[in-house]
């Protein structure tokens, strides 16, 4: 069923009878090896399933309980968030128990249920005795408020209690998380005529038949044949669940334990992860030095920690590096165990999988305000405040999700950023506009460099495309108007009227007997007028730009509109014009451009027509 935690793990010391249980349960015998069945010990993982009275389909992964193997329990365990904890009734509380529960309780279990079995080895005031241990040695953990129920897997004395027990904590489990699609692998195995499967623990989404899928580290890329879910077929799987995947297009050799399958694209593998680890219940502190292993989903991998912080409350924010890769989302929990004690010593929480290279003290603070907050939403606006200004794509790769932000073009940017761009390219146009108030705008440059150096004095990185974002953000705000070579504030003017005199001399300057003939704009700045105003002139009307360099009065061009027109059969060519101008190619020519640009005419050969709209 989509969006359900469907998948119960067992836990407990070995011999306690956790694989009789889910036999008793289920029917079906988890141990798979001949060795396993002739020794009674689970050496690996263990997969079952039934349905329970309110129609929900439960699988379970049975797991070792001898400490030889608890590498595989933590494979088994890792990716689930329910569990059947199991304290035999004769022995008590075991050194696997007490490790057991200390994983369940890093790993942050949803729920569980306490199984008090082989009570029919002893009596009811063992039964009693035995309950009040239990009892008293979860408090204060993950399972505290668990119900523990006596049970025989033998005689099945109290199975029907375990069974609605168990149907309580499925129905009232919370509701998985939707995210990114992972299936954490813990088996490979081949299978003639139908090629390489894999089976695991799937969470975050959905798998569907023939879609393409990755499996990472490694980035192999396969197409989903087939699925099964307790050894039917489905068209469609969903999490949380147990799930078989028929894959097409990989060998199995690439592949073992621990790789992750997930959509293309959708994660960017992992050796480096700030996080916040807690040591477990019976350790002081975590050294900052040793030999320690990673567990994280189905996979294991050496790893060094460096301690960033530690907290009041005897907690670590670090960072791990991995001798492999991972497959890490933020918020994913995961075991530390220590080779050198050969025990589990604490557990994480992953922060960042994508840390920046240098844990500066800021970077840490904004550690400790993710660390929190089991908020998705709210640690990527953290992620976005941190960085500034952070491409959508990469948070989505960090993070899992963008939408926590408006995108600007691809980027998304921190309010306080994004208020310090603004005021310096306001304060940057202020500027321009007072020392040049006839030109339209300042040059595209001015505004890119006030948005870089507040990008920089932020302490964000200036990178590549920011600028332009950030301006087309202020443009789509209506602070400023941008074309494809300025920049002005949008109340910015210009105002001509206290220039008149300088208009009327640059007017009078191309008028007259040669106003056809008139001085090029370089002759116009040498004689002593501002380009500026010339600019502006252009641009208000009282003088027309023909190109670059060259500017003349309306009439001329009024008079060059009426020769086009009374050349409207025949047509008008550059000869005819100048000639009725009485000018030469160099105006002309560059006249008639004009006409063609501004659609006054339309040109054919060498000949111009006017446009009936002109």
């Amino acid at each position: 069923m989509p969006g359900t935690l469907g998948v119960i793990a067992t836990a407990g010391h070995v011999d306690h009878g956790k694989s009789a249980l889910i036999v008793a349960l289920t029917g079906i015998d988890p141990d798979r090896f001949a060795e396993e069945k002739r020794r009674g010990l689970t050496i690996d993982l263990g997969y079952a399933w039934t349905t329970l009275p309110s129609g929900r389909e439960v699988g379970f992964v049975d797991v070792p309980g001898h400490e030889r193997f608890i590498r595989n329990m933590l494979a088994g365990v890792g990716p689930v968030r329910l569990v059947l904890f199991v304290v035999a009734a004769d022995e008590g509380w075991k050194p696997q128990t007490e490790e057991h529960l200390q994983i369940l309780d890093v790993l942050g279990i949803a729920g569980g249920v306490i199984a008090l079995t082989k009570t029919d080895l002893v009596d009811a005031d063992g039964v009693a005795l035995a309950t009040e241990e239990v009892r008293d040695r979860v408090e204060g953990t993950v399972l505290a408020d668990a119900p523990i129920v006596p049970v025989s897997a033998r005689t099945g004395d109290g199975l029907p209690d375990l069974i609605a027990a168990l149907d309580r904590l499925v129905l009232g489990a919370p509701a998985p998380e939707e995210a990114r699609t992972r299936l954490f692998v813990d088996r490979v195995f081949s299978i003639t005529g139908a090629g390489t499967v894999v089976t695991g623990t799937l969470t975050g989404g959905c798998l569907r038949v023939d879609e393409e899928v990755t499996l990472e580290p490694g980035g192999v890329r396969a197409r989903v044949r087939s699925l099964q879910t307790h050894k039917r077929a489905r068209e469609e799987a969903c999490h949380v669940t147990r799930v078989a995947v028929n894959l097409a297009g990989v060998e199995r050799a690439p592949l073992r334990r621990g790789v992750v399958l997930t959509e293309p694209r959708a994660f960017r593998p992992t050796s480096s992860i700030d996080a916040i680890v807690r040591p477990v219940r019976d350790v002081d502190r975590i050294p900052e030095r040793g030999a320690f292993l990673l567990h994280h989903g189905a996979a294991e991998t050496s790893a060094k920690i460096r301690v960033l912080e530690r907290l009041p409350d005897g907690a670590l924010l670090v960072r791990v590096r991995t001798d492999e890769a991972l497959v890490v989302d933020v918020g994913d929990r995961f075991v530390v165990w220590e080779a050198g004690r050969r025990r589990v010593v604490g557990g994480g929480i992953a922060l960042d999988p994508a840390p920046p290279r240098a844990a500066t003290p800021r970077h840490v603070a904004f550690l400790a305000r993710r660390a929190a907050s089991d908020d998705r939403a709210e640690r990527a606006r953290l992620a976005i405040e941190e960085a500034g200004a952070i491409r959508a794509a990469e948070l989505e790769l960090a993070i899992g999700t963008t939408q926590v932000a408006n995108s600007i073009d691809g980027w998304l940017v921190a309010d306080d950023l994004a208020e310090d761009v603004a005021a310096a390219v306001a304060a940057s146009l202020e500027t321009f506009h007072r020392e040049q108030p006839l030109a339209e705008g300042a040059p595209l440059d001015v505004a890119r460099r006030a948005v870089l150096d507040a990008v920089r004095a932020h302490g964000t990185r200036a990178e590549p495309g920011i600028a332009d974002a950030m301006l087309d953000n202020l443009v789509a705000d209506g602070v400023i108007v941008r074309d494809a070579t300025t920049v002005r504030s949008a109340t910015h003017t210009v105002q001509l009227t206290e220039h008149e005199p300088e208009l009327d001399a640059l007017v009078d300057a191309i008028s007259g007997e040669d106003e056809a003939t008139p001085p090029t704009v370089k002759q116009l700045v040498a004689s002593g007028f501002d380009p500026a105003l010339i600019e502006a002139a252009g641009r208000s009307g009282r003088v027309v730009r023909l190109s670059s360099d060259l500017v003349v009065t309306p009439a001329v061009l009024a008079h060059a509109t009426q020769v086009a027109r009374d050349h409207a059969a025949d047509g008008m060519t550059v000869s005819v014009l100048r000639e009725a101008l009485g000018t030469s190619r160099k105006y002309a020519v560059p006249l008639a451009e004009y006409l063609d640009a501004t659609g006054i005419t339309r040109r054919h050969g060498d000949l111009r027509f006017p446009r009936e709209d002109a």
